[in-house]
């Protein structure tokens, strides 16, 4: 499994980072998302984002990996879809504000969420007045199920921009399905959380080490091997459940 070198962009927590964190990894923790634990393992509230291809990467650690030029162009593209669009949707946006707008306060709320820092002044409570008051004829079914297939197309365009780390489009999906899910409960409309695959649960450490033959032959195939690719061994040289388990008693 290939890893991936950080791009390593300086992190810094925003205004929102830290609550819509806490938020997500309670809802995770209820999910079996992640351990109940969480809170406290390093890999998971940290503003980086893990190297190893086999840890996801957390929507909070996104900027470390895409820096602010990634983020700024998937919502300038997002925006150019919605200004383009059916008037009944963007007229909503247009009494508000231009396009540059529009780009320039997403991206802010995006960049403080995913570890740029603090850009999105105001924090919950201005992302919640400019729901109730500026969107709150887009927050119903109709609005979230236009809104949502703008931002699918605008994901699926943009793979240019999201390095060549299968983790970052996943992250995305994840982050924007917190939000929907969040907004879906808010305004009583259906969550369309449809942006495509979202962080599965957070592998386990396995220390075969300390495990007896038959914990190791009670993991699955895909943990055994997972483990083993983590201490740098090439698993296509052991094919089989039981050429990996013996592999793993060696180590």
């Amino acid at each position: 499994m290939k890893d991936f070198v950080s791009q390593n962009h300086p992190t810094q927590l925003g205004y929102m980072t830290e609550k819509t964190q806490r938020d997500y990894i309670a809802s995770a923790i209820t999910k079996d998302l992640l351990p109940k634990n969480a809170y406290r393992v390093p890999e998971i509230v940290s503003l980086s984002a893990p190297e190893s291809a086999s840890k996801p990467i957390q929507f909070w650690q996104l900027y470390s990996v895409l820096g602010q030029r990634p983020i700024v162009k998937i919502v300038e593209r997002f925006y150019e879809r919605v200004f383009e669009d059916e008037d009944w949707f963007t007229s909503v946006f247009e009494r508000v504000g231009g396009i540059g707008h529009h780009v320039n306060t997403q991206a802010a709320m995006w960049i403080d969420v995913m570890g740029g820092g603090p850009y999105y002044h105001g924090a919950d409570f201005r992302l919640n007045f400019h729901h109730t008051h500026n969107a709150m004829q887009l927050m119903n079914d109709k609005g979230a199920e236009r809104w949502t297939q703008l931002m699918l197309d605008t994901l699926d365009a943009s793979a240019d921009v999201m390095t060549d780390d299968p983790r970052v489009r996943t992250s995305i999906n994840t982050f924007l399905g917190h939000f929907m899910t969040k907004y879906a409960t808010e305004f009583d409309f259906e969550d369309r959380n449809v942006f495509g695959k979202t962080n599965g649960p957070l592998k386990k450490k396995v220390n075969f080490l300390k495990m007896s033959k038959e914990a190791i032959e009670a993991l699955s195939e895909e943990e055994i091997s997972s483990a083993l690719e983590e201490r740098g061994v090439d698993v296509s040289n052991y094919l089989g459940k039981e050429n990996l388990v013996n592999k793993a008693l060696m180590m």
